[in-house]
């Protein structure tokens, strides 16, 4: 399978007075998105609005589009039908500016230690902060002379949190960052994802865990069939149904 590079150095820096102000308008929007691969629609309409300073879980079972709307969204997917808006831009350099993703799949080399993914990060992201990375790379316990084919895929997947989360961005889209991780290590990453992340970021994640990021959670889209199933602020939603978000979840996807 061929993966899509994430995002590219651009020589243009975003024109930041064209961009939304955190109190003025949403920084991500998508209406009316569609996304088919053949006959089999991965998103169905969809529509959402995220403004910024909040943690937002993307939440559904495996294939209902959540991994589809993040490459959307990051803007490493294209042929789609609906409109999509990350600060105010269509997908392209200006919104590529704007986003981190982490991929559900690593394009690291396995050879690689983790100094040379630091240095690999800072030629090919403009915003990259490499001090932000080593503090990450610190605080969870890990070495810069280490090699990537010789960690678990905990570690690994920590090296890779490090590094998307020490961009100088707006908008943190993290695909599925504690999925096979054991249970003991991922209070630890979603420490450490929480760690730097600004008061006027979007921070949208997907999962299927909701019970480990419950916590962590300031709003939810529940996904199906590549359509909005249920959203809402997480407190709203625990008040009016008078139940945790997990079971929430549960009973939605009964």
């Amino acid at each position: 399978m061929t993966t899509t590079p994430l995002t590219y150095r651009t020589a243009e820096e975003p024109d930041m007075s064209e961009s939304t102000s955190p109190l003025a308008a949403p920084l991500v929007e998508a209406t009316g998105l569609t996304k088919r691969y053949g006959s089999i629609a991965a998103l169905d309409g969809f529509d959402v609005s995220l403004g910024p300073g909040q943690v937002v879980g993307l939440l559904g079972e495996n294939g209902c589009g959540k991994t589809t709307l993040l490459k959307i969204l990051a803007g490493v997917l294209s042929g789609y039908e609906g409109e999509v808006r990350i600060g105010g831009h269509e997908p392209g350099p200006r919104s590529k500016a704007l986003v981190s993703f982490l991929s559900d799949t690593s394009f690291l080399p396995d050879a690689a230690r983790v100094s040379y993914c630091l240095e690999l990060y800072r030629d090919f992201f403009a915003d990259f902060q490499v001090e932000k990375a080593r503090d990450l790379i610190g605080f969870f316990g890990l070495s810069e002379t280490s090699r990537l084919k010789e960690m678990s895929k905990g570690m690994r997947e920590k090296v890779q949190i490090s590094l998307a989360m020490s961009r100088d961005a707006r908008v943190f889209l993290l695909d599925e960052p504690i999925s096979g991780v054991d249970p003991a290590a991922r209070q630890l990453i979603l420490d450490g994802i929480l760690r730097t992340l600004s008061e006027d970021s979007l921070l949208l994640i997907s999962t299927h865990l909701v019970h480990d990021l419950e916590p962590i959670l300031d709003a939810v889209v529940m996904m199906r069939h590549g359509r909005v199933q249920l959203q809402g602020d997480a407190d709203d939603l625990r008040g009016t149904h008078a139940a945790s978000l997990d079971q929430i979840f549960r009973e939605t996807y009964r």
